[in-house]
Order: C-alpha cells, then sequence, then structure tokens
C-alpha cells in the first residue's frame, strides 16, 4: 500500500485541479478563438503577476515557430534597427569601433560624418558618453549602439583619449544620417575584370551597385564577378532589379506561389544595361534568398556561370503586416522557384537547429534523383532539392582547421594587433600595400599573442597560415587605406574568385 500511496496523493492533486475548473458549469466562452479565450483567462485569473506584453510577444513567437523557419515576430523594440539595416541608413556620429581590453576604440570615422568632419581619428578611445563612464565597464556592442545612435540634429557629447596626448579631448557630435553600404566593394581586380562584393539586398543596394558598375566601366570592364557569398538576401524587389540589368526582355526572372497566393511571374524589361557583360555569381553555403533568385536566374537562363558551394535553400516569401502597437508579423506566403521551375526552399528536416545547421554536415554530390533535375534555357541540366547548386563546385578542404584563427577573431586579438600595426606604419608614411611583407607582420603577430595569454599555442597548417597572414596584412592595410585596398589583397589568395577569373 504504501508503494502507492505517491501514485494516490498525485490523483487527489489531480482532482482537486479538476473539481476547481468543474465547479464552474459555464464553459470558457471562445467566440474570439480558443486562444484568445485561454489569454484572456490567464490575464484575468493567473495566481502571479504577469508582464502582459512580453508573455504576448513569447506566445504569439511559439505559434510562429510551428509554422517554419522564416515566419517571424518583430516587437515594436527590435524594429527600427531592423528597418535601418534593410533601409540602408540611421543616425548616429559616424564611427566603426571595436572594443578591446574593454575600451571602444575607434577603427575609423565614416567618410563625410560627423566624427569625421570634427576631426575624431583612427585609434581614439571614447572614455565618456554623456558622462558616463564607458571604460573598463564591460560594455558591449549592443550599448555602444545603444549610447552612440539617437534622433537627426541631437547631440552626444563624448570624451575621448589619444594615444600621445596627455590631455582628455571632448567633442559635442551632432548626430547626422550615416549610410549603411550593402555593396562591401566594386574593384578591377585584372585588366578587364571588375569584382562587386554584395552583403545583402537592401533599399539602396541597386543603386550602389550601379554606381560601382559605372565606375569599373570607365575604367575597362569587360567581365564581372559578382560574389554572393555570406549574403542573406533581403528585398524581392532590388534582386529582379538587378537580375533585369543582365537578361534580356521577356526572359523569366523568378516566379512565386502560394496557397492563398495566385502565380506570379516576373520577367526581364528592355532597360538591362549589362546583357552583354560576361559575368559569373559567386555563391556558398550562406548565400540565401534574394542570392539564390540572383543566381538562380542567371543560372537557369544560361547567362552566366555560378560557381562556389550548394546555397543556403531559403525560398519562401514573407509579407510584412504591421500591428496596432507598432510590431510586425512577417509571415511566410509563397514561394520562389527559378525560370526553370526549381524550388529554392530546402526541407525544413525534423527540427529548427538542424534546419540551419544541415549547411555545415550537407555532403557535396552533382548526382541527383530524376525528380529534382531540371534544364536551362539552352537545355543543360540543373539541379533542385533546395538551394542553388552550382555550375562549377569548391569542395571545401575536410583537413583545414580555421578553429583556432577563428578563436584569436573573437577574442579581438586580430582586430586589437591590426590596429597597432596600422598606426605604426602610418608614422612610416607607407605608400602602398606592396611595400608591406605579410611574413613580417605574422611574426611580429606571434609575439603580440604571447603577450595576451603565454599559453596560448598558436600552430597553424600550411593553408591555415596563408589565410591568415593574408588576412592579418589585409586588416592592416583597410586600417590604413580602405575597403578596395582589403578586398584586393584578399582576392588573390581566394580560391573562388581565382576560379571565377580562369573561367573568363
Amino acid at each position: 500500500m504504501k508503494k502507492l500511496q505517491p501514485l494516490i496523493y498525485a490523483l487527489l492533486i489531480s482532482s482537486g485541479i479538476l473539481i476547481g475548473s468543474i465547479g464552474n458549469n459555464n464553459p470558457v466562452a471562445n467566440e474570439g478563438g480558443k486562444i484568445n479565450a485561454i489569454l484572456n483567462l490567464i490575464d484575468n485569473h493567473y495566481v502571479d503577476t504577469l508582464n502582459t506584453a512580453d508573455f504576448e510577444d513569447k506566445t504569439i513567437n511559439a505559434i510562429l515557430n510551428e509554422l517554419d523557419p522564416h515566419s517571424a515576430y518583430i516587437p515594436v523594440k527590435d524594429y527600427q534597427n531592423v528597418e535601418e539595416d534593410m533601409q540602408g541608413s540611421f543616425s548616429g556620429i559616424g564611427v566603426q569601433f571595436n572594443i578591446i581590453d574593454d575600451s571602444i576604440v575607434v577603427v575609423s570615422a565614416i567618410s563625410g560624418g560627423p566624427s569625421e568632419k570634427l576631426g575624431i581619428q583612427s585609434g581614439d578611445r571614447i572614455i565618456s558618453v554623456e558622462k558616463e563612464d564607458v571604460a573598463s565597464t564591460g560594455i558591449k556592442n549592443e550599448g555602444v549602439i545603444k549610447l552612440l545612435r539617437g534622433e537627426k540634429g541631437t547631440t552626444v557629447n563624448i570624451i575621448i583619449k589619444r594615444r600621445g596626448q596627455q590631455e582628455l579631448m571632448p567633442f559635442a557630435i551632432v548626430r547626422d544620417d550615416i549610410p549603411l553600404y550593402s555593396v562591401d566593394v566594386g574593384i578591377m581586380l585584372q585588366d578587364q575584370i571588375g569584382y562587386i562584393k554584395i552583403n545583402r539586398f537592401a533599399a539602396t543596394t541597386y543603386t550602389e551597385m550601379m554606381e560601382k558598375v559605372s565606375s569599373l566601366q570607365q575604367k575597362g570592364m569587360q567581365k564581372l564577378i559578382l560574389d554572393f557569398r555570406g549574403n542573406p538576401g533581403g528585398y524581392l524587389h532590388i534582386a529582379n532589379q538587378i537580375c533585369d540589368e543582365f537578361l534580356k526582355e521577356g526572359e523569366l526572372i523568378v516566379f512565386t506561389e502560394g496557397r492563398n497566393r495566385s502565380k506570379e511571374e516576373t520577367f526581364a524589361t528592355r532597360n538591362g544595361q549589362l546583357e552583354k557583360m560576361k559575368v559569373i555569381a559567386l555563391i556558398d553555403e550562406g548565400s540565401a534568398s534574394a542570392s539564390e533568385i540572383v543566381s538562380g536566374a542567371l543560372q537557369d537562363n544560361d547567362r552566366g556561370l555560378v560557381i562556389g558551394r550548394r546555397s543556403f535553400g531559403k525560398g519562401l516569401v514573407q509579407e510584412q503586416i504591421p500591428m496596432q502597437d507598432g510590431s510586425v508579423i512577417r509571415l511566410t506566403t509563397q514561394r520562389y522557384y527559378t525560370p526553370s521551375g526549381r524550388c529554392i526552399q530546402k526541407d525544413y528536416g525534423e527540427n529548427e537547429k538542424y534546419y540551419y545547421l544541415e549547411q555545415y554536415t550537407r555532403k557535396v554530390t552533382t548526382s541527383q534523383p530524376d525528380s529534382l533535375t531540371y534544364t536551362t534555357k539552352n537545355g543543360r541540366t540543373v539541379y533542385g532539392g533546395g538551394g542553388i547548386t552550382p555550375d562549377i563546385i569548391i569542395k571545401r578542404d575536410s583537413a583545414v582547421n580555421y578553429l583556432q584563427i577563428n578563436r584569436m577573431i573573437s577574442k579581438g586579438w586580430l582586430n586589437e594587433f591590426c590596429l597597432k600595426q596600422s598606426e605604426q606604419l602610418k608614422k612610416k608614411n607607407i605608400k602602398s600595400h606592396t611595400e608591406i611583407d605579410k611574413a613580417i607582420i605574422y611574426s611580429q603577430y606571434q609575439a603580440f599573442v604571447i603577450t595576451k595569454d603565454s599559453d596560448f599555442k598558436l600552430k597553424l597548417g600550411n593553408t591555415e597560415l596563408k589565410y591568415f597572414s593574408n588576412l592579418l596584412k589585409a586588416t592592416t592595410c583597410r586600417n590604413i587605406w580602405d575597403n578596395d585596398v582589403y578586398f584586393s589583397i584578399l582576392s588573390a589568395e581566394d580560391e573562388y574568385i581565382q576560379r571565377a577569373i580562369s573561367e573568363f
């Protein structure tokens, strides 16, 4: 009998719960739906005080998470930052910064921004914002952004410590619109070959890209490498505009279709300025959504080669639905299909973790079942099953291990070292990055690492060493010059880019 006592107690407790609910013989009204009825019941009768707004947010997220990996709820407090990122600008003081040794260090003042106009320099340390101490306080990137961003025309008072000067320097900076560029770079790699890297598809991306194209054409560009690696996507209409520049009038760019949405096709118009430009697109596992639309359209219309690794496979259309309180629901309503009929969306998998980690565990193969083979405009075979499978695959080297490099980057060592190196090189009045020896820089970095952690054993393989020493030089040179020099140095050792050059 004693062994049964816990079970009896559990039944008695359960009965008490049932008796409590049955005691009211009137069922809960649910004219507005069962979920609303339950929320009202909790609000009116729950034993403890609830943060209603927070509770609603969590409930909405729980519902949307059951639909698909990309339907999402954006609370009011997060919506402004999301919109700023996609609209291509924000209001702030205009500095790029890193947190080094628990200090906010200016990497560079953005050209034309309010900080540059006041003379704030690379290497300056921000130690106070509005009389609040921000040095050695454990502040994170999000905290810095919150302090420095604000409404256009408002003033923020900061105090700076500049290397080599005893006195602290106060600045009153009037916030202004600061551009967020979605095109990282547009440079000439070789005679006639241009290179443009796009990091996302924001409101200003098409304009930014065409400005780079115009500049490169003036330098003699006749072939173009478009780099979409790591690009998570963005606005569909921007992807369509970019495709329209390369495709002939009437060629299909993409079509969408959903359970409650009829099929919608988007075709190229007669406005293309780059219809005769030779083009190659670079993609990898981080290329998603709009990146896949552009690369898929170029591939299916036999307009250009796609080189790299199979893209992420995000082919769902989210419609943005505003709520009364200013929050937003992004609800999946349709799927994207390439011109050949391939559905870009990959399988959801068993859970969200699997869905996002699948890109790291997938096996490289070009053999697909007949049901997943499609044909391009000229009859070439391309493959479905989610994502865009490149025409030329860059295989991942399983022997290469970047774990140590990633750890050093996450600790902030790379940025700290390169900032110090650039300050020293500026004093030497270096005229060109060709004067900088990456082997010497790596040797100096080895000594630097010992000062950061004497127990850290820096040991890189030949491939990793070649990559990291080049990255050290490129990052140092970016601090002295600009992004053009940075990407120019990286491109010389970039397998994707070098393969694209060889295919022209």
